[in-house]
């Protein structure tokens, strides 16, 4: 059976965005690609309709190549255990209310049973020192914390 993987917003950004000239965004944008074509396949690959709002805001050609992307991807529900998580999780991590919906993503990907939520959000997602507070808020409530990792993580061996 797949891995199964959680693509939060920040993947399909960077995946569908022109070439950007900044050094670090241009190599997340092919790090994205590289696992998009070469690992995608090997895993089970999820998204929210929260990704799919968050995918619809800014530029509307910009929004339209992010909504191309997701187009086939299976939608996980934001359950209403997944809220109460998000919002356990938006308090224990003290997140500002614009950060809200980063919450959301971990608390989807725990409730699903998801093994891991793929991001470039190191802010608030995958971050060392956050991460302890994640699982112990998931863990709290039997639910095991999906692994935080980058796209660069699961590009195998």
């Amino acid at each position: 059976m797949a891995h199964t993987v959680y693509l939060e917003t920040s993947i399909i950004s960077y995946l569908t965005a022109r070439p950007s000239r900044d050094l670090v965004t241009a190599a997340r944008q092919e790090l994205t690609r590289e696992w998009w074509s070469r690992r995608r396949a090997d895993f089970e690959v999820y998204v929210s309709e929260a990704v799919v709002a968050e995918s619809r805001l800014g530029d509307p050609e910009a929004a339209k190549r992010r909504l191309s992307a997701l187009a086939s991807l299976p939608l996980l529900d934001v359950t209403p255990a997944a809220r109460r998580l998000a919002q356990a999780l938006a308090r224990a991590l003290e997140l500002p209310q614009r950060a809200a919906a980063d919450s959301v993503y971990v608390a989807v990907a725990a409730a699903h049973g998801i093994e891991f939520l793929l991001t470039w959000n190191s802010t608030h997602i995958a971050n060392a020192e956050l991460r302890p507070t994640i699982e112990r808020v998931c863990l709290g409530r039997r639910l095991t914390p999906p692994i935080l990792c980058t796209p660069d993580e699961l590009l195998g061996g």
